[in-house]
């Protein structure tokens, strides 16, 4: 049973960094300075980050020790979340990315909510 779901926690971490370096990849399209780093060529690993404006940054990061998110506005942390929680928000982000509207920013979406 134990072998079975380390191998879950493995796929499962691997496909959230191809999803990340998917999501760094559409940012970076629409104008964003984004960036999505692994470690090996594994993908067990993997560094998030973009900007959403003036000295707004996210970060967030997955490995087989956990998974966080980070966000900071003029180099101050705002909001530290960890596992499903960091996961949700990072779907909040692709959400706004994928529904935004060209008269409305990220960040200004972002800052509402």
């Amino acid at each position: 049973m134990f072998v079975r779901l380390a191998n879950q926690h493995r796929e499962f971490v691997r496909d959230l960094v191809m999803n990340l370096q998917a999501l760094a990849i559409v940012l970076e399209r629409r104008g964003y300075v984004a960036s999505c780093y692994t470690c090996g060529g594994q993908m067990n690993s993997a560094s998030f980050m973009v900007s959403l404006g003036e000295n707004h940054l996210i970060r967030f990061l997955v490995s087989d020790y956990g998974i966080t998110w980070t966000e900071m506005r003029d180099d101050r942390e705002l909001m530290k979340l960890e596992g499903a929680e960091a996961i949700s928000q990072l779907q909040e982000l692709a959400n706004l990315i994928k529904y935004e509207q060209p008269a409305q920013s990220p960040s200004s979406v972002l800052a509402e909510s």
